[in-house]
């Protein structure tokens, strides 16, 4: 095991990591969101449906349990490019920010869609 293993697992650094991505979570979805190469929610939500992620995008717009995506599923769809350059411009590591991405935006459409569709305007 190398110094960079240690690293990877210790608690501290990971737990660092994690407040560091909450503490930057509302920008980066907010850039990404509204962000006009990614199209803003729907366009994302197109995406990740014609991507055949359809059943997680329905049970993320419906009510109940939200189905996940991993971090490389929402990235091939994102595009490698795009995560690189958020992970750049907030200063965190691109695994860090695949993850967060993976857990916070099914929150965000769920959050988005209360009546079970995005509004015209997302």
């Amino acid at each position: 095991m190398g110094i960079l293993d240690s690293l990877e697992n210790n608690p501290a650094l990971r737990s660092a990591l994690g407040q560091l991505g909450a503490a930057v979570l509302p920008a980066v979805l907010n850039e990404l969101l509204g962000s006009n190469n990614q199209g803003g929610l729907s366009a994302i939500v197109a995406k990740l449906q014609q991507a055949g992620f359809g059943d997680q995008v329905k049970s993320w717009l419906g009510n109940g349990h939200n189905l996940p995506i991993s971090a490389d599923q929402l990235r091939a769809v994102l595009g490698n490019d795009t995560v690189r350059q958020l992970a750049a411009r907030y200063n965190i590591p691109v695994d860090k920010l695949g993850e967060i991405l993976a857990q916070e935006l099914p929150k965000a459409v769920d959050q988005a869609s209360p009546q079970g569709h995005l509004p015209h305007t997302a």
